[in-house]
C-alpha cells in the first residue's frame, strides 16, 4: 500500500467524496453493505456482489471480476505484525512468500491496540496489488490480506476500503456523536483548532495552510498560518489565494442547481437531450447518463487523468474533453462502484456553461456562469478560474517532498502540471481563499440562502447534490461532487481537493450549524484533512482526542515509505539502460517522451513538463526509469522492446501506455 509516486497519485486520488444533509444518516440510502463475521468473532461489511467463504481461521471474500481476493485471518498470539502476517499468509495462500519491504503503525482505533500495514515489494509489470494490515486485541491477532489484479483494486477501493474501517473486535461499540449537542465554535475552540493546525504543519513538513470557521450567520474565524513558500518569511492569511482543485466540483453542480431552478435542465433530464454531442465510449452508457450523474463517480467510467496531466492541451480543453470521454469505456456496471472521472466533471461545467452562456465560447462559458451565477451572488470577489490572475501577488506556492525527504517549491513542473490539469475547470480549475471559501460553505449551511436571508438557490436542489449516488466506504457515500459521511453519527458534507503541492478541504456539519475550510500548500497536506475534520468534532462534541495521533502516525509513514522506496533507486541512472534508451517515444494518448542525456543527467520531457529520470531495478529484472522532481517523484516508466522498438510503459491502475520510439 506505500504509494511508489506519492506526489501524482494523490492528485489522481481526486481527494474528495461529498455527503449529504438529510435527516436520516447519508449512508441508509446506498445499497446496504452485508454483515460478517470471522472465526474469532470480530464483525466487518462486506459490498453486495463479493462473494465470501468461510474456512477454519479465516473468510476468503472475492471481488465480483474474480481476480482480487481478500482473506480476514485470525492467528491468535504472534511476536509481532510481522511474525502474524507471514503466519497469515501460510494459513492462506502458502505460495506468497515475499518478505516485508515495510511495516508502518496506524494509531489503535476501533478497539484495536495495534494496527500495522505490512508492504510488500511488487515489480510494474506485474499489476499486483499486494498488502496486509495486522490488528492487534490484546495478545490475539487478526490480519487483512489483500492480493489481486492492481485494476480490480482500483476500482474496487471502496468495497476494499468498507473491509478496513467496519472490521472490528468482538463486542465493540463504536463511538457515536448522534444526540449530542454540538458545543459552540467559540474562541476558545478555535484557538484549538489552530494549535492542532500548527502543529501538525510542523510534523507534516506543510509549510504554509489557511483556515476558516463559519455558522449559518457569520464568519467565526478565518486566517494563516505558516508562510506562502519555503524561504520566504511572508505569511499566509484569510486572502491568499490557493489551487481548490477538486473543491471546485460541488460549485459546478450548484451552478446545475441554479439552471434547474431556471427550468433549463432537470437532474432527471438525459443529457443528450441538453448537450447533443455528449458521447461516451459505449453507446448504452451514454444513452443512461441524467444530468444527475455528471459529477457522480458512478456511470462506470475510470480515471483518465495520464492523458490531462502529461498531454492536454490547454487552450482547447473543452474539445479534449468530450473527445476523450466519447474514447472511454466503462469497466465497471452503471452505480455499481465509486470511480472518481475528471472527465465527467469537466463536461458537467462546459454544459452548464453552455446552458448559461450560449453565445460564449466553449471555453470561457463555464467561467463566466460560475462567476455570475455562483461566486458573485455569493460575495466570492476573490475566486476565479484565471490562473495568471490568481499566481499574482498574495498567492501561496505549491510544494512537494524531494527524494531526501524535504519539501520543496514545485514552481517549474509542478506549475505547469497544475495549469494543464486546472484548464479543465469544473473538475478542479478554481482558486479561492479561506475567506471566499466561508461564504460558500455558509450558503451550503443555509440550504441557498444568502448573508442577507434570500433564498437564492432552492433548497430541494441544494440538497439534492448531497443525496447517495454510491457509497465510497463505511456509512460514506457520494452526491454530486459532494461527499457525506455517517460514520460518527451526524452526517458531514465535504469534498476535498489535491492539484500538485495543493491539498484542501471543506466541511459542513448541519446539526452543529458549524462548516470549516482547510487550505494548504504541500502535498503531505494530504495527511492533515481527514484529521482537521476529525478534531472540529473532537471539540464541537466532546469526542476521543484521536486527530493529533492520526497526524504523528502518517508523518512517520510518510517518511518511512519515501526513505524506503528511495533506498532502491539510483539517482544517476544505470550506464547501460541509459544509454539503451532512443532519443524520443510517442504514444497516442500521452503524446511525446523527448530524452536528453549530458552532464547534468538524464531527463525526460513530456508535453507538459520535464522530470530528470533515476533508475530502479526490479525484482522481475526489468528496468524502471523513475521520475525524481517531486511533482512526480518515483513515477516509473519500464524499459522494455516492441519487436524491433524500444518502448518505455506507464500505467494507472487500470490503464497501459506503451510509448514507442519514434
Amino acid at each position: 500500500m506505500a504509494q511508489l509516486w506519492p506526489a501524482l497519485a494523490l492528485l489522481l486520488a481526486g481527494a474528495a467524496i461529498p455527503a449529504m444533509a438529510s435527516a436520516q444518516p447519508a449512508a441508509r440510502q446506498a445499497p446496504a453493505a452485508l454483515a460478517g463475521t470471522t472465526p474469532s468473532g470480530a464483525t466487518f461489511d462486506l459490498s453486495p456482489g463479493w462473494t465470501r467463504k468461510t474456512l477454519p481461521n479465516l473468510v476468503e471474500l472475492a471481488a465480483p471480476e474474480g481476480d482480487y481476493r481478500i482473506a480476514l485471518v485470525d492467528v491468535g498470539p504472534a511476536t509481532d505484525a510481522a511474525d502474524a502476517a507471514a503466519r497469515a499468509w501460510k494459513l492462506w495462500s502458502p505460495g506468497q512468500t515475499r518478505p516485508p519491504k515495510l511495516v508502518t503503525a496506524r494509531p489503535p482505533r476501533n478497539g484495536w491496540e495495534e494496527r500495522q500495514v505490512i508492504d510488500y515489494e511488487t515489480s510494474p509489470n506485474e499489476k499486483r496489488s499486494l498488502f496486509a494490515i495486522a490488528y492487534r486485541n490484546g495478545p490475539n491477532w487478526t490480519l487483512v490480506l489483500a492480493d489481486g489484479a492492481e485494476a480490480t483494486g482500483e476500482k474496487r477501493l471502496a468495497a476494499i476500503g468498507l473491509v478496513q474501517q467496519s472490521l472490528r473486535p468482538a463486542g465493540y461499540t463504536r463511538e457515536s456523536f448522534a444526540g449530542r449537542t454540538a458545543r459552540p465554535m467559540d474562541a476558545a475552540r478555535i484557538a484549538a483548532l489552530r494549535s492542532f493546525v500548527e502543529q501538525s504543519m510542523q510534523q507534516l513538513g506543510v509549510p504554509g495552510a489557511a483556515f476558516a470557521v463559519t455558522d449559518r450567520s457569520r464568519t467565526l474565524y478565518s486566517d494563516g498560518v505558516g508562510v506562502r513558500v519555503i524561504g520566504d518569511p511572508t505569511p499566509i492569511d484569510g486572502d491568499t489565494m490557493f489551487a481548490i482543485a477538486s473543491n471546485t466540483k460541488g460549485m459546478a453542480t450548484l451552478l446545475l442547481a441554479t439552471l434547474v431552478d431556471e427550468g433549463k435542465l432537470d437532474w432527471e433530464q438525459r443529457v443528450t437531450e441538453v448537450y447533443a454531442p455528449f458521447r461516451l465510449g459505449s453507446t448504452q452508457t451514454t444513452g443512461k447518463v441524467l444530468v444527475k450523474h455528471l459529477v457522480c463517480a458512478c456511470t462506470g467510467l475510470p480515471r483518465k487523468d495520464l492523458q490531462v496531466i502529461l498531454n492536454s492541451d490547454p487552450n482547447a480543453a473543452a474539445r479534449d474533453t468530450f473527445v476523450q470521454l466519447a474514447m472511454t469505456e466503462p469497466t465497471s456496471g452503471f452505480g455499481e462502484v465509486f470511480q472518481y472521472n475528471n472527465l465527467m466533471a469537466s463536461a458537467a461545467g462546459y454544459i452548464a456553461g453552455h446552458l448559461a452562456e450560449p453565445a460564449a465560447d466553449l471555453d470561457q462559458a463555464f467561467a463566466r456562469a460560475v462567476t455570475g451565477k455562483v461566486w458573485q451572488p455569493l460575495g466570492m470577489t476573490r475566486t476565479t478560474l484565471d490562473f495568471a490572475a490568481a499566481t499574482q501577488g498574495n498567492w501561496a506556492r505549491p510544494h512537494a517532498t524531494d527524494i531526501a525527504g524535504r519539501p520543496q517549491p514545485i514552481l517549474d513542473a509542478g506549475q505547469k502540471l497544475n495549469f494543464a490539469f486546472t484548464r479543465y475547470g469544473a473538475a478542479g480549475g478554481a482558486w479561492s481563499t479561506s475567506s471566499d471559501l466561508a461564504r460558500y460553505v455558509r450558503f451550503e449551511l443555509n440550504e441557498g440562502k444568502l448573508d442577507d436571508g434570500r433564498q437564492y438557490v432552492s433548497a430541494a436542489n441544494v440538497l439534492r447534490r448531497r443525496v447517495a449516488n454510491v457509497p465510497v466506504g463505511e456509512d460514506r457515500v457520494y452526491g454530486m461532487g459532494m461527499q457525506v459521511d455517517s460514520d460518527y453519527g451526524v452526517d458531514v458534507v465535504h469534498h476535498g481537493g489535491s492539484l500538485a503541492g495543493y491539498k484542501s478541504d471543506i466541511i459542513i456539519v448541519p446539526g452543529a450549524g458549524i462548516g470549516a475550510v482547510l487550505l494548504t500548500n504541500a502535498d503531505d497536506g494530504q495527511a492533515l484533512l481527514r484529521p482537521f475534520m476529525r478534531r472540529l468534532l473532537e471539540l464541537l462534541y466532546d469526542g476521543k482526542p484521536e486527530a493529533a495521533g492520526d497526524v504523528s502516525a502518517s508523518a512517520t509513514r510518510i517518511k518511512a515509505e519515501t526513505a524506503k522506496e528511495a533506498e532502491s533507486v539510483s539517482v544517476t541512472p544505470d550506464t547501460a539502460a541509459t544509454a539503451a534508451l532512443a532519443g524520443a517515444y510517442d504514444n497516442a494518448d500521452l503524446g511525446p517522451i523527448t530524452v536528453t542525456r549530458d552532464d547534468k543527467g538524464t531527463r525526460f520531457a513530456f508535453r507538459t513538463m520535464a522530470t530528470p529520470v533515476g533508475t530502479k531495478k526490479n525484482d522481475d529484472g526489468t528496468i524502471s526509469f523513475v521520475a525524481l522532481d517531486p511533482t512526480l517523484l518515483f513515477f516509473p516508466l519500464v524499459a522494455g522492446k516492441q519487436g524491433d522498438k524500444r518502448t518505455l510503459t506507464a500505467r494507472d491502475s487500470q490503464h497501459e501506455f506503451v510509448f514507442v520510439e519514434r
